[in-house]
């Protein structure tokens, strides 16, 4: 076997410049697979991220359940009717004794029961609406990782405290230390002092809400008892169906996972996922392509050696492991110098965690280093199969007569 290595090699350099086109070919192969490997798999990484670090993965919201009213009928019956009452509030009750059972479950990181609601900023003669979140003070960047884009005071919720954007923060032009009145019925008022601000880069809900103590929530929004919803963060958002069962199972609160409402984000990472597949494996098919070719093109060449070493007794076993060796150290070498040319490129990209908006998100630890020259052996190794089976069929009478 050393000794078919041995002529395997020598056929390979034998024809330098031949041999170094085909090595280029395969390098260029397994560095497109790495390349949209890394680039693929970070942009992933980078959307799931953005849910991750933002978003609640099971959520719990309550439902308004509006009391039966008794209407007497002309005829002597009794109607039910509902109330409907804009001013009630939905509200999940017993939050206290559900939040540790939830926190208990497999998988949950973090539990968050809120009230949620709108109204009215004020400062002077300046209105602007707002969204209002009230959560436990410690507990404010338990979905939201708010002390990550904090841009003036501190993450802390408390007794007249509210951390406010920047979009608020500039349409009232408000910094850290200032007084505001915050509305959110007739005769429902609050005296907050801004004790930070924060800058998301989205806007939406998160562009103009504020964040308050539920303690403080529970006032403005005239709700004694009970939250609005309990937001859940899970070490495996991708679990989030599953745990979201097991929390209406345990508890017989309607628990609803991100992917009801993220379908669009599954679909399009599936049908990225599915682009990438489709690109890399036309990265492989070029190099089967191109090892097959030249081997072929090698085995057309060397009849008469073929024939000689026949003649000399070598079986057609022999023949079939020298080519079939040949692809493997084209694979092998080329495989190495692509994942090497793939490392040096995508080393000059910054890591995805520090990348700057409208940069790549490529993931280095995406690139499937050694997945790539696995692949590329057996590939090249394969692909010479058919030009190996080729040699050992050359019959040494005719090829060494020729």
């Amino acid at each position: 076997m050393l000794y078919a290595l041995k002529i395997a090699s020598r056929y390979l350099l034998s024809s330098k410049a031949q041999t170094a086109l085909l090595l280029l070919g395969v390098a260029l192969g397994v560095f497109i697979f790495i390349f949209m490997s890394a680039l693929i798999g970070g942009l992933a990484n980078y959307i799931l991220d953005s849910i991750a670090g933002d978003l609640s993965h099971v959520s719990i919201t309550a439902e308004v359940e509006e009391p039966a009213l008794l209407i007497e009928h002309g005829t002597g019956q009794v109607l039910l009717a509902q109330e409907k009452s804009a001013l009630r509030q939905a509200s999940v009750r017993d939050e206290a004794i559900y939040v540790p059972m939830i926190a208990a479950l497999p998988g949950v990181v973090a539990v968050s029961p809120q009230i949620t609601g709108s109204g009215f900023m004020t400062r002077g003669a300046q209105v602007s609406q707002v969204a209002v979140i009230g959560v436990e003070p410690g507990q404010e960047s338990a979905i939201v990782q708010l002390e990550t884009y904090m841009v003036a005071g501190s993450v802390r919720v408390g007794t007249g405290l509210v951390v406010i954007s920047q979009t608020l923060a500039d349409d009232l032009d408000l910094s850290v230390g200032d007084s505001i009145r915050l509305d959110t019925g007739p005769g429902i008022t609050a005296l907050l002092t801004v004790s930070g601000i924060y800058k998301m880069g989205q806007g939406g809900f998160y562009g103009s809400s504020a964040y308050v103590s539920l303690d403080t929530a529970r006032t403005l929004f005239a709700l004694p008892q009970g939250v609005t919803g309990i937001e859940i963060k899970l070490a495996d958002l991708m679990e989030a169906d599953a745990i979201a069962l097991r929390i209406t199972a345990v508890t017989g609160l309607n628990a609803e996972s991100w992917t009801v409402v993220g379908g669009e984000v599954l679909s399009a990472l599936r049908a990225q996922d599915q682009t990438g597949i489709l690109l890399k494996t036309f990265a492989m098919v070029s190099i089967v392509i191109g090892n097959a070719s030249s081997l072929l093109l090698s085995t057309y060449r060397r009849k008469a050696e073929i024939g000689i070493m026949r003649a000399m007794g070598a079986s057609r076993r022999f023949v079939v492991f020298v080519f079939v060796s040949q692809g493997a150290l084209v694979g092998l070498v080329g495989g190495v110098t692509g994942a090497g040319l793939g490392y040096l490129v995508l080393s000059l990209f910054p890591p995805r965690n520090s990348a700057n908006p409208g940069v790549m998100p490529i993931d280095i630890t995406e690139g499937a280093f050694g997945l790539a020259i696995i692949l590329t052996v057996v590939i090249a190794t394969l692909a010479a199969i058919l030009p190996a089976r080729s040699a050992a069929r050359v019959d040494p009478v005719t090829a060494i007569g020729q």
